[in-house]
């Protein structure tokens, strides 16, 4: 695995299309906070670590609400005027998916850096 993250939403847009409610993925602090963006914004139910094995895990409840999913490489660097282009160019209408944004306060959804104030790069897209 060279992208964790990327093999991360890879799997979980595969296991989301075939109907599974479940996927495990490995336990990163970048995948755990992305997990754990996405989970409040309600496109995944729930996620659980799991301390089993060699590796730690993170076990992620499905919520069947993801169409999808993916890793944006190169990482843009976002300033706060910016937001709109991004939106436009990878969600395809308003109010309908997310941006992931990596920001200095942590890793956020863009409308939660917007109302920070505060500008990142971007990471990934969600709708």
């Amino acid at each position: 695995m060279v992208d964790v993250l990327s093999d991360t939403l890879n799997k979980i847009k595969i296991y989301e299309n075939i109907g599974k409610d479940q996927c495990t993925v490995p336990d990163t602090k970048l995948v755990k906070a992305v997990l754990l963006a996405l989970k409040k914004s309600n496109y995944v139910k729930e996620i659980e670590e799991i301390k089993s094995g060699k590796f730690p895990a993170l076990k992620v409840t499905l919520s069947k609400k993801i169409n999808d999913i993916g890793v944006i490489k190169p990482r843009h660097a976002v300033a706060l005027d910016d937001y709109q282009k991004y939106e436009a160019r990878y969600i395809p209408s308003r109010n309908f998916g997310m941006l992931i944004i990596s920001t200095p306060l942590g890793i956020m959804s863009n409308k939660e850096a917007k109302e920070q104030k505060t500008g990142g790069r971007i990471l990934a897209f969600v709708y």
